[in-house]
C-alpha cells in the first residue's frame, strides 16, 4: 500500500507540475498577444494624433510670417504680370485714319422718293 500511495503522490505531483506548466505557457502566449495588441493600439493612437495635429494646423489662423510671405509672393506675381502685359502691348498706336466721306448714294431705279 505504501507503493500505491507514493505513485499517487507522484502522479498528483506530476499532474500539478503539468497543469502549472500549461498555465504558464498559456499565460505567456496571452501576454505576447496582449503586447502585440497594445502595440497595434499605440500605433493607431499615434496615427490619430497625427491626423488631429494636421487638422488643427489647417484650422489655425495664419501667422504674421505666413502673411508676409503671401504678400511678397503677390508682389512678385504682380510684377511678372505687368512685365507680360507690357511685352504684349503693341507700340503706341497711331490715331485711326479718318474715313473719307462717301458721296451720297445715287438713286436706284425703281425707287421713288415720295
Amino acid at each position: 500500500m505504501a507503493k500505491n500511495a507514493d505513485k499517487q503522490r507522484q502522479t498528483r505531483a506530476e499532474s500539478v507540475r503539468a497543469a502549472a506548466a500549461q498555465a504558464f505557457s498559456a499565460t505567456a502566449g496571452q501576454a505576447q498577444m496582449t503586447r502585440e495588441r497594445a502595440q497595434e493600439l499605440a500605433d493607431e493612437l499615434a496615427g490619430a494624433a497625427g491626423r488631429v495635429r494636421d487638422a488643427l494646423d489647417e484650422l489655425r489662423p495664419p501667422s504674421g510670417d505666413d502673411v508676409r510671405e503671401l504678400q511678397a509672393e503677390v508682389r512678385n506675381l504682380q510684377a511678372r504680370v505687368k512685365a507680360l502685359e507690357e511685352a504684349r502691348a503693341p507700340a503706341k498706336r497711331r490715331p485711326a485714319a479718318k474715313k473719307r466721306a462717301t458721296p451720297p448714294a445715287a438713286k436706284r431705279p425703281g425707287r421713288s422718293s415720295s
